[in-house]
Formats: structure tokens, C-alpha cells, sequence
């Protein structure tokens, strides 16, 4: 017994007739009366009969069209308040962003998000990664987007997006960079690079560790877009290392070059961080749902 099934019960004993029924349901009348066959099968009785006015209900389909009708009414009603819950339910979502990302994807989070749920809020707090998965852990946000987060069993963490990251410099340098750069060959570059513990920091410090390269830092600059706007203005000759896409995050961004950095090739990460104890929120798996559906390759280009 299914609700179709008591739904079709339903129209025929109100309509008294399988032809007007099936009318109503947009049915062929031998798919209505196979339905209602089934049916009897399952409960083991004759629930209607045929008389020369159409049909009348037998005992025991009197005494279930009281139980359909019954089912039907709470069924109905918990359809529309899931899709009331869906769409129009309070509540308010906690998002922890970096800033560069948040001008890429912050629109389109916004206005998926208002569509999806007009009576909701969300939040967006501006962050770097440190920062924002230290806030993922004391509850200050639901979920952010994060580059390789350390672990942690109070966060589920998925990749979204890996971008390779280049050797950048002013082309008031006067200088012209090699079609690609070994790290092998880094050390060979004054470089202005964020501090410890950021992701890039870390990711070349690493690298360049496992191939015994000696890092030449000239200066710490934490803000990847501060670093891209001091060197497209800058004569002197320094380098950086940002993923590519940051090099149009300013105007002025033809003042850039970059080389591809090679054996091995250095990639950042940008995952998807989800706070254990938020998990089963509604409004946090409908962002983290609206993120995975965002093409990353277009919107980081």
C-alpha cells in the first residue's frame, strides 16, 4: 500500500465512478482499476463494487477511506512544511571566508543563498586561514574555506581546489624571468613572502627544505593582495611567490610577470572545513551544498 495507491482509492469513492476518476487523475481507466487491484491484494478484501450507477464502497472500504483520508491530510502536510522549512524558515549561517576568495565567490554564495532560504541569514567573516580555522574551532563560524587546515577531529575537511603557484615580479625591474623556475633555483631570488604560519609560507618553506634550498626573505608581508600591490609599483628587484590568479586581483595587473614554478610544482589547496558540531544544520549543508556546486576554475581564473 502506497500513498498513490490511496490517493486513486480516495477520488474513485468520492467520484463514485472509475471513468470521472481517472478523468480527474489523468489516468487510463485500466491503470486506475490495476492500482486499486493491487491494492485489495495487499489488505486481503474487496474494497469497492461495481453497481449500474458507478461503484459503491464496500464495509471495509468505508472504514479505510477514513484511514486514507487520514494519511493523505498528514502526508500533504508534511510536504508543505519541509518545503516551508526549506525556504522560508528562520535561522542564520556562519561563514569564515579569506579575503581574496571572498571577492571571487561572496556574491554568488549571497545570492544563491537568499534564494534558496529569503528568511534566513548568513554571515560572512573575513579571515586568513589560521585565523579562520581557529575561529571553526571555538565556534565563532559553521564552516569556512580554509588553505590545508591542520587536522583537528572537531572539523571535516574536503578539497575544493588546487592552484599552482607562480615566481611573480614588477616588470620595473628591469628583469626577464626563465620560462620556468626549478625550486631548486628560489634561493636565487630575494623574495617578499608572508610570515609563518601562512599556507604559502609554509608550502614553499617545506618544499624548499626537502630540496635543500636556502630561502633568500627580504621582507614578510601577511596580505597575498598587499604583496601583488607593492610589487606592480615596486623598481627594486624582488620577487614573489602567489598563486597565479592573485595576479589580477589589482588594476595595474599587466605590471606583473610570473614563471611557473617546476620540479616540483608547488600547489595550494582550498578546502571546504565544516565544524563537527554544525554538521547537521540545515543552513550549513546548504552553503557547503551551494560551494561544491560553484565552478572554482572560472571564478579563480
Amino acid at each position: 500500500m502506497d500513498l498513490k495507491q490511496l490517493q486513486y482509492f480516495i477520488v474513485i469513492a468520492e467520484q463514485r465512478s472509475f471513468s470521472r476518476a481517472a478523468d480527474m487523475l489523468d489516468l487510463s481507466q485500466p491503470s486506475l482499476s490495476r492500482q486499486i487491484q493491487l491494492l485489495e491484494t495487499e489488505l486481503g478484501q474487496h474494497l469497492l463494487v461495481r453497481t449500474g450507477r458507478g461503484v459503491e464502497l464496500t464495509e471495509a472500504g468505508a472504514r479505510l477511506l477514513g484511514h486514507a483520508r487520514t494519511l493523505h491530510q498528514l502526508a500533504t502536510q508534511a510536504k508543505q512544511d519541509l518545503m516551508n522549512f526549506r525556504s522560508a524558515a528562520p535561522g542564520r549561517v556562519r561563514l569564515g571566508i579569506p579575503p581574496r576568495i571572498a571577492r571571487r565567490l561572496a556574491p554568488n554564495i549571497m545570492q544563491q543563498f537568499r534564494a534558496q532560504f529569503p528568511a534566513s541569514s548568513i554571515t560572512m567573516a573575513e579571515g586568513l586561514s589560521a585565523q579562520l580555522r581557529d575561529w571553526l574551532l571555538k565556534d565563532k563560524v559553521d564552516l569556512a574555506l580554509l588553505y590545508e587546515p591542520a587536522p583537528s577531529s572537531l572539523m571535516q575537511v574536503e578539497s575544493l581546489y588546487r592552484e599552482d603557484l607562480v615566481l611573480a615580479h614588477a616588470h620595473a625591474s628591469g628583469l626577464r624571468l626563465p620560462e620556468q623556475i626549478p625550486v631548486a633555483d628560489l634561493g636565487q631570488y630575494p623574495l617578499v613572502l608572508p610570515s609563518a604560519p601562512n599556507t604559502i609560507r609554509t608550502l614553499v618553506e617545506e618544499t624548499c627544505r626537502e630540496h635543500g634550498v636556502q630561502l633568500n626573505v627580504v621582507a614578510e608581508v601577511d596580505v597575498v593582495q598587499t604583496i601583488v600591490e607593492t610589487l606592480s609599483y615596486s623598481h627594486e628587484q624582488v620577487f614573489t611567490v602567489i598563486p597565479r590568479s592573485a595576479l589580477r586581483d589589482i588594476p595595474g595587473q599587466t605590471n606583473l610577470s610570473c614563471a611557473p614554478i617546476v620540479e616540483p610544482v608547488i600547489r595550494n589547496n582550498l578546502t571546504l572545513a565544516i565544524a563537527t558540531a554544525a554538521a547537521e544544520s540545515r543552513l550549513v549543508l546548504a552553503v557547503a551544498q551551494i560551494i561544491r556546486g560553484i565552478d572554482m576554475t572560472s571564478h579563480m581564473r
